[in-house]
């Protein structure tokens, strides 16, 4: 697995002898039990809703509480300096088809993430991540970035600024950025051609998902269809 650092340098003063001497004395004595349990690594992109020139690499720390429900804190690396930059709750289809269509907005779908090879979770063997990109097939997602960091030149803000953006999934092949995918990718040493392909056969399992088609023709780059991912209308989500 390919280290990522963080895409921005924080603003503010190096740590004094007193912080450090805190920081270990916080280490002993006291818990971090619940990040203890974030346990579950993936990485992927997401768009902003309602900027989707905006596009961020998300490095995903997750816990999966139970069958239907995990919770991720999103970093923009995986080294031990990365910058904290949202949160990502993931439901099943399952919860998804309980919440009120009102609700139902802030939810981005996954087919199109996971089939398009983009989802990853790094460094586990292939059968593994195979196993579990099936069961979040047909799942939502629910995310805020709170901080605007990429690995571009013009995207590395030293603070979190202003208001959180919700964040959407790519849907179509050619919606990301040019460089974005393959930048991560030789970064971390990851094939998202390959991962697409060995997901082939993942595709019976995929049901129309609403979403799919919220930020069509948003985007100035010519998109195409990913086999398997299509879009399921309110109307016909709850029925």
């Amino acid at each position: 697995m390919g280290r990522t650092g963080p895409a921005a340098e924080v603003d503010g003063s190096p740590d004094s002898m007193k912080t450090n001497v805190l920081e270990a004395g916080a280490d002993a004595l006291q818990t971090d039990a619940p990040t203890d349990q974030l346990d579950i690594y993936l990485v992927g992109f997401h768009p902003m809703k309602n900027k989707p020139e905006e596009q961020f690499e998300a490095h995903h720390f997750c816990q999966q509480v139970n069958e239907d429900f995990a919770q991720c804190s999103l970093y923009d690396g995986n080294t031990s300096h990365a910058n904290m930059t949202g949160i990502e709750y993931i439901i099943s289809e399952k919860l998804f088809k309980r919440l009120p269509e009102k609700e139902k907005q802030y939810w981005h779908p996954h087919n199109g993430e996971i089939l398009s090879g983009q989802l990853v979770a790094p460094n586990l063997p292939e059968a593994a991540d195979h196993e579990l990109m099936k069961e979040k097939m047909n799942s939502y997602g629910k995310t805020w970035h709170t901080w605007n960091t990429t690995h571009s030149a013009e995207g590395k803000v030293q603070l979190p600024l202003g208001e959180p953006s919700l964040a959407w999934s790519f849907n179509r092949f050619g919606e990301p950025k040019p460089g974005l995918v393959e930048d991560r990718d030789k970064r971390m040493n990851i094939d998202t051609a390959d991962r697409r392909r060995n997901r082939q056969d993942l595709l019976p399992l995929a049901k129309p998902q609403q979403g799919v088609d919220v930020l069509k023709g948003q985007f100035p780059r010519g998109a195409q269809a990913i086999p398997g991912v299509e879009d399921k209308s309110s109307n016909a989500q709850s029925q």
